[in-house]
């Protein structure tokens, strides 16, 4: 493809032709590296922004991405440098990757402006690397292409497949129950995660991936391809040709990621039953974006839009079915109706264009939209004088009987209170309690860890108890399923309600109603509030002491204020 912009126009070319003795020393470095003299005449430079790491298991293959991409960009006749951001593995993190993702997003954002690049190719997978390179890329704002490392491949034991977090959790009731013993969970621990990749269920990581090509960010088809399948290293060859013709058009991504193309993205999860965490990743997308979207907007879409993705934890089917069935495109045409068809991707044309020759052939997984697993979507936003700023709670995967419920709070101040206690036999607790933990929001946690998925107590589960109602100003993972209400805003750290509750208050919930109260009178809750003791700061120097000062809450994205457009 013959340029469309002159080469001097290209943010590189400052760094690499002039009169001066640093072009000559730019030059000669690169030289040193075994590049000709006159390779960057007029060549695009493309960085390739690897989130590669052994401590990132979903990651781990990234390195052989990117050589599928570094293909795709000579072909095209760009030049591929490659270079290296933190990388947040969820598995191994301390306090959490939540933590992390704002630093990360920093990370990505100046490696890239400070660096000769023209466009950029960002790779992840794990939960937090996605949101943390889009965010990166959205304030960087030069062309910007995403490949995802796509899901493991799903596990099976007994002849049973297994979606690694979904059927571990579940699985994990039953050795707490005393009904899987310890050398069948040995089992379970050798079958469950086959291959490198992420998690085979509607995680967050599938979920963000989603999102991704839901933004249009990502070449059509790319978020489920599995992470061992030879497409996945086409995709990445074909998005390492696309960006170099990105670059040509000056596609950035702030005409990507607009108003309409977030709300595609709202719209799209809700379809799929995504994460919870979308909504979190999300908002401080927009903030990046100078976009103004509110937490009232995903319950609008949510009213709307109907859950049709038959995937765990809301449904039946693993990532891999998934893909098969016809992947994310299968769902975005059966809501297009509902989505901004004109929005533009990275593929240079418009979602419908993208969208035009899919057809759908397996109705188990992809429902009809007049037939749905659900007539609304995945996620559904609570408020109320508990959560005054807001709740979330994935609707998709709670107990239907539980939706509306009125019980005794059973509370917890802290996260080891509760690990030291859950499984307590003398515990005062059962079907109809209201399970609380505090303290575990973003500066509570710190860092909003996915906590909020609260143990049901062994002696419940042992009498046949599968589900409780859980309130937490926590997260909780993607994998996860239950009726846990999420994400209370404001936190109790931040002298939210969720810090008056205690142990035999009446805690109600909702959810057609779209409310979450607590039952005793408004004087009391505020004086309980003004009575309790302030908490010391958990860092008083470095990052974490930055996280503490500058952190939003949940309602706002959990970005850093100073990094949000409008700052």
């Amino acid at each position: 493809m013959p340029l469309m912009r002159d080469p001097k126009t290209f943010r590189s070319h400052a760094w690499f032709h002039g009169d001066q003795y640093e072009h000559l020393a730019r030059r000669a470095w690169l030289r040193s590296e075994g590049f000709g003299q006159d390779t960057f005449d007029g060549r695009p430079v493309i960085g390739i922004c690897n989130s590669w790491s052994e401590l990132t298991n979903c990651n781990a293959h990234l390195r052989q991405v990117a050589e599928a991409v570094k293909r795709g960009v000579w072909a095209a006749g760009g030049i591929p440098l490659e270079f290296p951001t933190i990388s947040l593995g969820e598995m191994f993190m301390k306090p959490t990757t939540m933590m992390f993702r704002n630093l990360m997003s920093m990370d990505v954002e100046e490696s890239i402006a400070a660096n000769p690049i023209d466009g950029v190719v960002l790779l992840c997978g794990c939960d937090k690397t996605t949101p943390a390179q889009l965010m990166g890329a959205a304030s960087a704002d030069i062309p910007a292409i995403m490949v995802t490392g796509g899901p493991m491949l799903s596990g099976r034991w007994n002849g049973e497949p297994l979606g690694s977090g979904t059927d571990g959790r579940r699985l994990f009731e039953q050795v707490r129950a005393g009904r899987i013993g310890e050398e069948q969970w040995a089992e379970v621990e050798g079958c469950i995660s086959r291959s490198a990749g992420h998690c085979t269920v509607m995680g967050t990581a599938s979920t963000m991936a989603s999102m991704a090509e839901a933004l249009g960010m990502m070449l059509p088809g790319g978020a489920a391809i599995p992470a061992v399948d030879a497409r996945r290293y086409q995709l990445a060859e074909a998005s390492g040709r696309r960006i170099v013709a990105m670059v040509s058009e000056d596609l950035k991504p702030s005409a990507i990621m607009t108003r309409e193309a977030l709300e595609n993205a709202v719209r799209v999860d809700m379809a799929i039953g995504g994460s919870t965490n979308a909504v979190v990743h999300l908002l401080a997308l927009a903030g990046r974006l100078g976009i103004d979207l509110k937490l009232n907007d995903f319950d609008r879409l949510s009213r709307e839009t109907p859950f049709i993705a038959n995937v765990k934890p809301s449904g039946e089917f693993l990532m891999e079915d998934f893909y098969y069935a016809g992947g994310l495109p299968c769902v975005m045409k059966e809501i297009l109706p509902l989505l901004h068809a004109a929005a533009r991707t990275v593929s240079g044309k418009t979602l419908a264009d993208d969208l035009a020759g899919v057809e759908i052939r397996n109705r188990d997984i992809v429902k009809r939209a007049d037939r749905p697993l659900n007539a609304e979507g995945g996620t559904a936003v609570l408020y109320g004088n508990l959560a005054p700023d807001g709740a979330v709670i994935k609707q998709t995967a709670a107990s239907p009987h539980l939706l509306r419920h009125r019980g005794k709070a059973v509370v917890f101040e802290r996260y080891e209170e509760l690990r030291a206690r859950i499984d307590d036999p003398d515990l005062a607790i059962d079907e109809n309690s209201v399970l609380v933990l505090k303290n575990a929001g973003p500066r509570g946690g710190p860092g909003f860890p996915e906590w909020g998925h609260l143990p049901i107590p062994a002696k419940l589960l042992k009498a046949g108890v599968q589900d409780i109602v859980r309130v937490s100003d926590a997260r909780m993972s993607g994998t996860s399923f239950g009726t846990d209400v999420l994400h209370i805003s404001p936190e109790s750290a931040a002298g939210g309600p969720l810090a008056a509750v205690r142990t035999g208050d009446e805690i109600e919930l909702n959810v057609p109603e779209r409310r979450i109260d607590l039952r005793i009178e408004e004087n009391a809750i505020k004086r309980r509030i003004e009575a309790a003791p302030p908490q010391p700061p958990r860092y008083r120097r470095g990052y974490g002491k930055l996280f503490l000062e500058q952190v939003t809450q949940a309602h706002e994205g959990c970005d850093f204020r100073f990094l949000r457009k409008d700052a």
